[in-house]
């Protein structure tokens, strides 16, 4: 076995590389002065490149050669096939290309930063303009099968297409917009309760109340940090050190919260990674669909229930004493409001969806020469008031609010959908092993939940493909019907819809 230890001294570095670059950007979101975009952007070329080399080195693809008409365990053949899949790509690009497309991503993250708190979408659009054509290259690069749009789909989740997404969203538009509508016909009928305009939640009390409740989800704060960012995320920089980030607002502390759930689902997993496999293709997470499961499982079908409210009702009073008497049930209604909003993050359960599909379809439109980016934010708002009935007032609500675009991440949004899927078909398969969730949220010890996903998607890493692990968690392929059934369910009980 000198080969693969020979391959995987030579992945582990590759991943130490990444491990790197992470560290740099969530710094750059984070803690970095304006005036060092410059240096940090050159960096992020230079550790780009050096990465590029080790990954389509020469001996690399002669390792690969061998290992693949080996005698290899699961552990093994997961990383050889992920780096095979890795070095293919690569080898394709070259080192110059990736350098220059770091840079470009570094530069546009200021440059969207600025233009999103100026809501200017001029501002951002040569750095947006640079971007996609740098990625219409990278698509040149690797080759298009299909269409163009597929390139950039099958980086984020493995296998899936146009043809895969074009129906699945087609079939939930057709369950989600009339449902949609009824509880449009309830809203007037009878009135959401809602945060009032005269009182305000101050950000240091936000931070305590959300540090409770993402550490009652089984967060270690001694191996992971919570901070503040333009948009949330989440980085697994390496074993024991996750970080996520939150933003907040004094008017609303549901945004900071369910913010912080999301991004801890997120962290969870990165914290779950089988250690034993650190800086492997089989120690990571296996895709974002993947991901996003646990981040929405979290945040909804945990954090927007009557029996989490009940437990953390008594860390909100203390946090917010200046806030209204509500009870759990008026806690849950405000969190699971639905609204034809602007903002994707903030979405209720039953229009989320819609919001991916619109971003979707704009990226679809982008990359298979159907939109130029000049017409991007009429596109969008043209859209967006199609599906929404309301008009989008300024670029900040509309184009300019998600990072992805500035980090290059065409291809991405889809995934979020995925996860919303996946994490409905975990939800009744804990149900089926671990009797009604309500009951185990409502106790107040979150640790089975945290418990019962640790071996069956954490621990897995990339050991086998993303349907496989739900598969094997659920005991069915993926699915849409358990979410449909989750949220008809759901919103048709809050909405008196049954």
């Amino acid at each position: 076995m000198e080969a693969y230890q020979e391959f995987i001294q030579r992945v582990q570095d590759i991943h130490r590389l990444g491990a790197l670059q992470g560290h740099l950007g969530w710094d750059q979101e984070v803690l970095m002065p304006t005036k060092g975009a410059a240096s940090r952007g050159e960096m992020m070329a230079w550790l780009a490149g050096k990465r590029h080399e080790q990954l389509t080195d020469a001996r690399m693809g002669e390792l690969l050669d061998a290992l693949e008409q080996a005698s290899l365990n699961g552990d093994q053949t997961a990383n050889v096939r992920e780096m095979r899949r890795a070095y293919d790509q690569a080898v394709r690009l070259p080192k110059a290309f990736v350098e220059s497309f770091a840079q470009a991503r570094s530069e546009a993250l200021l440059a969207w930063q600025s233009a999103r708190e100026a809501s200017d979408f001029q501002a951002f659009k040569p750095a947006l303009e640079h971007l996609i054509s740098m990625t219409k290259e990278k698509i040149e690069l690797l080759g298009v099968n299909t269409t163009p749009y597929d390139v950039l789909l099958d980086e984020y989740e493995m296998g899936m297409t146009v043809e895969d997404y074009d129906p699945l969203f087609a079939g939930l538009r057709s369950r989600l917009v009339p449902l949609l509508q009824a509880i449009t016909e309830a809203q007037s009928a009878a009135k959401d309760p809602s945060l009032p305009d005269n009182i305000t939640f101050p950000i240091d009390a936000q931070k305590a109340f959300c540090e409770a409740v993402s550490k009652n989800m089984g967060f270690d704060f001694e191996a992971g940090r919570m901070d503040a960012s333009t948009h949330p995320f989440s980085a697994g920089l390496w074993p024991g050190d996750t970080r996520f980030t939150t933003r907040f607002d004094e008017k609303d502390p549901f945004s900071c919260l369910y913010a912080v759930m999301h991004e801890t689902g997120h962290a969870l997993y990165e914290q779950g990674l089988d250690h034993e496999h650190r800086y492997t293709p089989r120690g990571a997470a296996v895709s974002l669909g993947v991901h996003e499961s646990q981040s929405r499982f979290w945040e909804n079908q945990v954090g927007r229930t009557p029996a989490f409210w009940k437990v953390v009702l008594p860390w909100f009073r203390s946090a917010f004493p200046d806030a209204p008497d509500w009870d759990e049930h008026t806690l849950n209604k405000i969190a699971n409001r639905v609204q034809k909003g602007f903002i994707r993050v903030e979405a209720d359960e039953v229009t989320y969806n819609l919001h991916v599909m619109l971003r979707y379809e704009i990226e679809k439109q982008l990359f298979n020469g159907e939109l130029e980016v000049d017409d991007l934010p009429t596109a969008w708002n043209s859209m967006f008031k199609d599906w929404f009935g309301i008009e989008v007032p300024e670029d900040r609500l509309g184009c300019l609010q998600d990072i992805h675009w500035s980090m290059g991440a065409f291809g991405y949004f889809p995934t979020y959908t995925l996860g919303n899927l996946y994490a409905a078909q975990l939800l009744e398969a804990m149900t089926s092993e671990l009797g009604d969730v309500d009951d185990l949220i409502g106790a107040g010890d979150w640790q089975p939940m945290l418990d019962w996903l640790r071996p069956r998607i954490h621990a897995r890493g990339s050991l086998v493909s993303p349907a496989q692990i739900i598969e094997d968690a659920t005991g069915s392929p993926p699915s849409p019907e358990p979410f449909l059934r989750y949220v008809e369910r759901k919103y048709g009980a809050l909405y008196g819809l049954d």
